[in-house]
């Protein structure tokens, strides 16, 4: 069902549609589609990748934050609460390549969400791994690093954001030629 993943890039429009929460009630099919996404995840050298970014349109997300395959996570229908602090650091993210940029986040914050078998989560965390959880949120809301930068790193990325606006345009009168 879900063979040919693949990371969509800035600007195409299904990254700014919000997500709608996962009524899937088949485990296999959740764990296909998360399974999959944590191996273009790993493909792309990132640490969290959500849905939306693969073209579904559902709250999921995946994350590893340390590369070993036994701490993949997969959040179904997260929801952030108790929020803590802030704190500034860099981020990029696989749907804008070559962007980095100095985001502010809540430095601690606590995740609700249900795993592919049903069971609850509920962890709390602060620094890195709460920062991956609202990244990968912020995709769930259609949100991306460029509405949290400042004028500053927005002046910064201008060039390649045009590029990737280009090369998006290009791609797109491409397949239109080929219909």
């Amino acid at each position: 069902m879900y063979e040919q993943l693949k990371i969509i890039q800035y600007p195409d429009p299904r990254l700014k549609k919000p997500s709608t929460p996962v009524q899937e009630t088949d485990p296999a099919q959740l764990l296909e589609l998360a399974g999959k996404m944590l191996q273009l995840m790993r493909e792309a050298r990132g640490v969290g990748l959500a849905a939306p970014q693969v073209g579904h349109n559902i709250r999921l997300f995946v994350m590893n934050p340390t590369g070993d395959p036994k701490d993949d996570r997969i959040y179904i229908n997260p929801q952030l609460c108790e929020a803590e602090g802030s704190e500034e650091d860099e981020e990029g993210c696989l749907s804008l390549p070559g962007i980095n940029a100095r985001i502010v986040r809540d430095k601690t914050v606590r995740i609700r969400a249900t795993d592919p078998a049903g069971r609850e989560l509920d962890e709390k965390a602060s620094g890195y791994l709460a920062r991956v959880w609202q990244h990968e949120f912020d995709h769930l809301n259609g949100v991306l690093i460029t509405d949290r930068m400042g004028p500053v790193a927005k002046m910064a990325a201008r060039k390649t954001l045009r590029e990737l606006e280009d090369k998006y345009k290009n791609d797109r009168d491409d397949r239109n030629d080929r219909k």
